[in-house]
């Protein structure tokens, strides 16, 4: 399956990473490739600088559309042709994947309308403002809706996609995965415990 991820500005790091390590690892499934608006170097706040390819360069081939978070979606949310490429690419696309605060983007496009989401517990008041008719479900790690997929902040990003990987290949296979980057997998996504804190 290919999988584009979309990158502007101010990106959340692990929120890019923490999936592609997960994915990116089973080559012989998936194949990662970098968008932005307009190719070239894209940067975030922590230094890391990821050379991309234009949006205009996706095709109807696209598997999976990953969204992430980060300082960045503050400015972005108002990028009305950033907006259309989303729901552009959505529609093409067979699943849609946003950690952190990358699902306010995607509900501004409408097409979270009536579905269960969630987003980043600190960032959570501003992100469902994104989105009036969108299920927001604040105690979720992530969410499954259909096609959509939306995790909590930063680190939930890796259990959302690990979930995947268990809705698709079955649960021991993503466990294995995890166990290979010695990771802890939060395998329930109806409770994340951060939303207390």
């Amino acid at each position: 399956m290919n999988i584009a991820v979309l990158l502007f500005e101010d990106f959340e790091t692990l929120d890019v990473f923490g999936p592609v390590e997960i994915l990116g690892r089973l080559k012989d499934l998936y194949t990662l490739k970098f968008y932005s608006l307009k190719g070239g170097q894209i940067k975030n706040s922590h230094g890391v600088s990821i050379l991309t390819e234009s949006v205009k360069e996706i095709n109807n081939v696209v598997d999976i559309l990953l969204i992430p978070g980060g300082l960045g979606t503050r400015k972005e949310i108002n990028n009305n042709f950033l907006i259309e490429k989303i729901r552009e690419i959505s529609h093409a696309s067979k699943y849609v994947m946003t950690v952190c605060t990358g699902s306010a983007l995607l509900a501004k496009t409408g097409l979270l309308n009536g579905k269960k989401a969630t987003s980043n517990k600190r960032a959570f008041d501003w992100a469902i403002t994104n989105g009036e008719n969108v299920n927001w479900i604040k105690k979720a790690r992530w969410t499954v809706d259909g096609k959509f997929y939306t995790s909590s902040g930063v680190s939930a990003g890796m259990d959302m996609a690990l979930g995947f990987l268990s809705d698709r290949h079955g649960i021991q296979f993503a466990r294995q995965v995890a166990f290979q980057i010695e990771y802890n997998w939060i395998e329930d996504k109806d409770n994340d415990n951060f939303c207390e804190n």
